[in-house]
């Protein structure tokens, strides 16, 4: 009840009391009494609503400061999931930079890798024809025979000649060596010189499309078209390695930058594909580690759900 009630409550039991003691015989004494602990007691009633009107008072402002504090929570909460989201935005921006980077990395290294293994290649077919150039001279001297001067007294032209080193010659006219040409087209494609690039590696497909890093070549076209954003074009070089150099060990590379060139002219489906392609038939490998952290970042399962 409220202060108010109670004092009308009070007044009204006074009232009682006074008048029953007006209508009764009770002596002046024991009337009195009775007043003086109606009293007491209505001044303990006021008392106690006091101290709970109080106590309510306090419970109100500590609830208001727990309700404060949780709001100031909620906001400190709100902006650590903001920075939180923010900084996964941005892993996930440069992702696609980061897998672009290793793998243009990685496939420098493996074509240092197959290059001195080509160039090995040749240098011990270069020390077999040495060898052998230098068994014919041998028997040639010991037998005293072809390495004769001619009847005319004039050296025999011909005798002791050998074939150039390397097994075969070079294509006729001015075209640069293979080695020149290949190495030419890899340098500029790291300095950035493209189109300079893009016609050394036609060069040498024109020239040496039949020797060992001629797949190498064609991957590099692709390369070139895909950092040159040209996307179609990259695609249709990459379907000509996988196509004319089944055997390349340059397929696993083709077929997943074909999956990105596809991803980036919106072909996504097609793109996946290929990536998943990839996980499926060169496992462990650093395509099949790139291809799945593509399409993770692309929020797709790795293998095709059943249908």
């Amino acid at each position: 009840m409220r202060p108010r009630n109670f004092a009308v409550f009070s007044a009204a039991v006074l009232a009682g009391v006074i008048v029953g003691s007006a209508l009764g015989p009770r002596p002046a004494s024991a009337v009195a009494r009775e007043l003086i602990e109606l009293q007491r007691d209505v001044t303990s009633l006021l008392q106690g609503q006091k101290d709970l009107a109080t106590q309510v008072t306090q419970d109100h402002t500590v609830m208001k400061t727990l309700v404060e504090q949780s709001g100031d929570n909620v906001g400190k909460l709100n902006a650590t999931m903001s920075s939180l989201q923010k900084s996964v935005q941005d892993v996930q921006a440069n992702s696609g930079a980061r897998l672009d980077t290793m793998s243009t990395q990685v496939q420098g290294l493996s074509d240092n890798l197959e290059e001195i293994k080509s160039r090995l290649g040749k240098l011990n077919q270069q020390l077999v024809d040495l060898q052998n150039t230098v068994q014919s001279l041998d028997a040639k001297i010991s037998t005293g025979g072809s390495s004769a001067p001619s009847a005319g007294g004039a050296p025999n032209p011909t005798a002791g000649a050998s074939q150039p080193a390397g097994g075969s010659s070079g294509p006729s006219g001015a075209a640069p060596s293979a080695d020149t040409l290949y190495s030419n087209g890899l340098r500029d494609i790291q300095g950035g010189k493209y189109d300079l690039a893009r016609q050394e590696f036609q060069d040498y497909l024109k020239h040496y499309g039949e020797t060992d890093l001629a797949s190498n070549a064609q991957f590099y076209l692709g390369e070139i078209s895909f950092k040159q954003k040209q996307y179609d074009q990259a695609v249709a070089e990459y379907d000509k390695l996988l196509t004319t150099y089944p055997k390349s060990f340059k397929i696993a590379s083709a077929r997943f930058r074909k999956g990105m060139a596809l991803i980036e002219l919106g072909q996504k489906n097609a793109g996946v594909k290929e990536l998943r392609e990839v996980i499926k038939r060169y496992p462990n490998t650093d395509e099949d580690r790139l291809a799945r952290a593509k399409l993770k970042e692309l929020g797709v399962a790795v293998t095709a759900a059943p249908r």
